[in-house]
C-alpha cells in the first residue's frame, strides 16, 4: 500500500488496439512478484481482452488476478460494475498490492477518476496514474488527426454534421486525462513520423505529460507503476468533452460478434477479416479461431487494414472449436457486409 494506505491502481486508456492489453500483460510479466490485479472493462458482450490475459500462463496472471467487466463502458458503469468489483478485490484476505484498470478503447478516463472519490472507495485505493496508449501508425496515418478544413467541408455538403468527430473526442479526451502517454508500435514509424505523432499528441495535451515510445508495449513497469499522481484530487487539471458519464454518447458505437468457422490457414483468415475491415465504419476486429488440422487456438487482432494473429494454446478436449470475432463500429455500419467477407 501507499503512504496513505491506499491501494494505488494505474488506469490504462488508449483506442481501440492501442495495444493496451499487451502493455498490461508485459507489466505482468516483469512485476518483480509485486501482487497485481487486473480489471479489464470491454466494449460489447463478449469477452477477449480478458481471457486473453487470464490464459496467458504468466505467474499472477490467472483467472483469480483478472476480473472481466464486459458489455458496457465502465465510466458509464461505476455504481454496477466498477466500484463492486473493485471492493471484491480489496476485501480479499490478501488484496492486491497495485491494481491495473484496462479500460475499453471507447471509454472516457475522466467519469472513472472520478469515481474514485466515492465514498465507498475513497479512502481505500487512489488514482496512481492515467495511462494513455497511443496507436503510433494509426495517428501518423492521420486517423485522429485535428483537420478543421476537411471537418468544415463535411458541414458544409452535409448540414446534419452538428458535432465534431466521435472518434476524435473520445481520442482526446483519453489524451486531456493522462499522466502518461505511450506511443506504442513505435517501431512501425520512420523518424518523421515518430517526429509528427509527437507533434499531433502534444497539440492536444494540456500540461506537460511525459511521452515514451514502445513496442509491443514493452514498458517498464517502473515507468508504468509508481506515478503517485492521486488524479482523483487533481481533476481540474484534466478538461473533458465529457465532463460526466451523461455526455458520454455511446450511440455513436455498436458492436457485434460474428461466428467463424474453421479456416484452412492463418493467412486465409487474415485476408478475410482485412477484407472486412474495408466495410466503412469499422474500427476494430478481434478474437478466437480454429485452424483446420491445428490443435492450437489462433489469436486474431484487426486494427483498420493491419491484421496480426498468433497461436496462444491448445484448443481444450471439450471445448467448442467454431471460432467467434467482435466487430466493433460506428453506428450502423453494414453488418452484412462484414459477414459477408469473413465468410469468404
Amino acid at each position: 500500500m501507499t503512504i496513505l494506505n491506499k491501494i494505488p491502481c494505474t488506469i490504462v486508456t488508449g483506442f481501440l488496439g492501442a495495444g493496451k492489453t499487451t502493455l498490461v500483460r508485459h507489466a505482468v510479466e516483469h512485476n518483480d512478484g509485486r501482487r497485481l490485479a487486473i480489471i479489464v472493462n470491454e466494449f460489447g458482450d463478449v469477452g477477449f481482452d480478458g481471457s486473453l490475459l487470464a490464459e496467458c500462463g504468466i505467474p499472477g496472471c490467472d483467472a483469480d488476478a483478472v476480473v472481466e467487466l464486459p458489455n458496457g463502458c465502465i465510466c458509464c458503469t461505476v455504481a454496477d460494475d466498477f466500484v463492486p468489483a473493485l471492493n471484491k478485490l480489496l476485501d480479499r484476505p490478501e488484496p492486491p498490492e497495485h491494481i491495473l484498470i484496462e479500460t475499453s478503447g471507447l471509454a472516457l478516463p475522466k467519469p472513472l477518476v472520478q469515481a474514485f472519490n466515492w465514498p465507498a472507495i475513497r479512502s481505500r485505493v487512489t488514482v496512481d496514474g492515467v495511462v494513455a496508449v497511443v496507436d503510433g501508425p494509426a495517428v501518423a496515418s492521420g486517423a485522429f488527426a485535428d483537420d478543421p478544413e476537411a471537418l468544415a467541408a463535411q458541414r458544409a455538403a452535409d448540414a446534419s454534421v452538428e458535432h465534431e468527430n466521435p472518434l476524435e473526442e473520445v481520442f482526446e479526451d483519453q489524451l486531456l486525462c493522462a499522466d502518461l502517454v505511450v506511443m506504442n508500435k513505435s517501431d512501425l514509424l520512420d523518424d518523421g513520423e515518430r517526429a509528427r505523432v509527437r507533434a499531433e499528441v502534444e497539440a492536444h495535451l494540456p500540461r506537460a505529460v511525459k511521452l515514451v515510445e514502445t513496442a509491443h508495449g514493452a514498458l517498464d513497469p517502473r515507468v508504468l507503476l509508481g506515478l503517485n499522481a492521486a488524479a482523483e484530487d487533481d481533476l481540474a487539471s484534466r478538461p473533458s468533452h465529457h465532463e460526466t458519464e451523461e455526455d458520454h454518447d455511446h450511440d455513436d458505437f455498436e458492436s457485434v460478434a460474428l461466428p467463424v468457422k474453421a479456416a484452412g490457414s492463418p493467412e486465409d483468415l487474415a485476408a478475410r477479416v482485412a477484407k472486412a475491415a474495408e466495410v466503412a465504419g469499422v474500427l476494430r476486429i478481434k478474437g478466437f479461431c480454429a485452424v483446420a488440422d491445428k490443435p492450437m487456438r489462433l489469436v486474431v487482432q484487426g486494427v483498420g487494414r493491419r491484421v496480426a494473429h498468433h497461436y496462444d494454446r491448445p484448443w481444450r478436449p471439450a471445448e467448442h472449436r467454431d471460432g467467434t470475432l467482435v466487430v466493433i463500429g460506428l453506428t450502423g455500419f453494414d453488418k452484412e457486409a462484414v459477414a459477408a467477407a469473413l465468410k469468404g
